[in-house]
């Protein structure tokens, strides 16, 4: 594909995308972003836990490379994308809580405890194996001290 019909299809699935986005509800555009920024943070931490289960080798680059990802995703200001009656009670194609609003000091909480297991990956990430390894016990307990009373399992 050339260079200008790669930027054609570029720009007019950008339209047709943020069209789409326009046409829904400010709850349904919100549910679509943070289920985006979900995938991020699932797709960089993916990749750092197959290092640290072996299922990929180690590479010190690419771990601190997905390590700052989710230091940048957790650091962003995510407050509109939890907007009331986004829920799973008010909502379709949500798995989130309705606890999770009237338990924001708590989501608070474990926000920035995210933030600081995602630095704390970042510093040991490129280190070695074993650092890596430890960090992400860490991290995992940040995402499931979330997940697990904020989320509907599947």
């Amino acid at each position: 594909m050339t260079i200008s019909k790669l930027l054609t299809a570029t720009v007019l699935g950008g339209a047709i995308t943020a069209g789409a986005a326009f046409a829904a509800g400010p709850a349904e555009n919100a549910i679509k972003a943070r289920k985006a920024a979900m995938q991020l943070y699932a797709f960089n931490l993916g990749q750092l836990g197959a290092m640290a289960k072996a299922e990929a080798a180690y590479d010190a680059a690419a771990a601190s490379a997905a390590a700052s990802n989710l230091v940048a995703l957790a650091s962003l200001d995510q407050s509109a994308l939890w907007p009331e009656g986004s829920d799973s009670l008010s909502a379709e194609n949500t798995r989130a809580l309705p606890d999770l609003w009237e338990n924001l000091p708590d989501v608070m909480q474990k926000s920035q405890e995210m933030i600081s297991a995602a630095e704390a990956m970042e510093t040991a990430a490129g280190t070695d194996l074993a650092a890596l390894q430890e960090a992400m016990k860490a991290l995992g307990g940040a995402c499931g001290a979330c997940h697990k009373p904020y989320r509907a399992p599947d």
